[in-house]
């Protein structure tokens, strides 16, 4: 399987702006694809963070760079 690297920005966007673009991009994606997602809100960290706990899929880094949280997720849970 061909991992697909994923990019979401979402900096600037208030909650739950992020965590509703990790789930549009997360519709499209394949098991095995990354997605990466950069957001400003502070609630993006608790909300990923919860969202990996509900769906099953992995984090593999979450990560302040600069202003921005950077989340790492590997697709692992989809159907």
């Amino acid at each position: 399987m061909s991992e697909g690297r994923i990019k979401v920005d979402a900096r600037g966007i208030a909650c739950p702006g992020p965590i509703t673009e990790l789930v549009k991009a997360y519709r499209n994606a394949k098991n095995g694809d990354i997605i990466e997602v950069w957001a400003t809100d502070p609630g993006f960290k608790p909300d990923v963070e919860a969202w990996i706990k509900r769906t099953g899929n992995r984090l593999l880094e979450l990560r302040q760079e600069g202003n921005a949280i950077v989340a790492v997720i590997k697709v692992t849970a989809k159907k």
